[in-house]
């Protein structure tokens, strides 16, 4: 039976997770309407498994889809031609991968990227405020691939511990958005992240090793790894090593500390 949907008030907690629309009802997946978008309502979102996702001209829909696709560091699948591709950028003067020197930046490319299937953009400038406030308070982050001093591609993130949730990405040449995931797959294996979110099922995402698992589990691991340690967001080249080269010895990452964001 369908049940409707709860429209919050900025002071009101998020409803408990498992209360979100079913397959039953007219859109699966969607928890609640309304309420303030800023970072701690961002903050108090992720923590519980919830994003917010919705197009000019909607009220802030928040959602909670199950099941929830993650990509798991460790079963990254590295296919021959991307592997090729990673082998040449970091061994070519002038590539490089740097951590949140152009968040938004990598934000406004993201907007303005065309998705199919869609008309306009969900990155609406509610979003972009939303998201460079948390970036300001160091948990968000953008990973970018630059080359001979072009950023060509990227992707941001949220980041709460050791719980990394994927947002959107953006190419401006070939494969720059793939080295930009791969950058962050790298780190957080670094890191021990186990999971990184990617919300909902894609093809793309299922070829790299994306894999759905029920809701619960999802927000039981996020509610654990949001616990720890926040990671250091910086990225170093030795950590292609354990990407390309699984049997090599691990590459340790810094003590773990909160990065200031540029």
């Amino acid at each position: 039976m369908t049940h409707s949907l709860p429209w919050l008030q900025p002071a009101q907690d998020f409803p408990p997770v498992d209360s979100t629309w079913g397959e039953q009802d007219p859109i699966p997946g969607l928890l609640a309407a309304g309420s303030a978008l800023d970072a701690a309502h961002l903050r108090q979102a992720y923590g519980q498994g919830i994003f917010p996702w919705f197009s000019e001209g909607q009220p802030v829909l928040w959602w909670s889809p199950n099941p929830r696709m993650v990509l798991n560091p460790a079963q990254f699948r590295l296919h021959r031609s991307l592997r090729k591709t990673l082998q040449k950028f970091r061994t070519t003067p002038g590539c490089e991968i740097r951590i949140d020197s152009a968040f938004s930046t990598v934000m406004e490319h993201c907007a303005q990227t065309p998705r199919n299937g869609q008309n306009g953009t969900w990155i609406v400038q509610s979003i972009v405020d939303a998201y460079t406030e948390l970036h300001m308070q160091g948990a968000a982050h953008s990973v970018e691939t630059w080359v001979d001093g072009e950023l060509v591609g990227g992707l941001y993130c949220v980041a709460l511990g050791r719980a990394v949730f994927g947002e959107s990405m953006f190419s401006r040449m070939t494969d720059a958005s793939k080295i930009a995931l791969s950058a962050l797959v790298a780190l957080c294996k670094a890191h021990d992240v186990p999971q990184i979110d990617c919300q909902q099922a894609t093809t793309h995402l299922s070829f790299m090793g994306g894999h759905e698992i029920a809701r619960s589990r999802f927000v039981q691991t996020v509610k654990k790894q949001s616990q720890l340690p926040d990671m250091q967001w910086k990225f170093a080249p030795v950590y292609w090593e354990q990407l390309l080269d699984p049997g090599a010895d691990r590459p340790s990452a810094p003590a773990s500390s909160p990065a200031a964001p540029a």
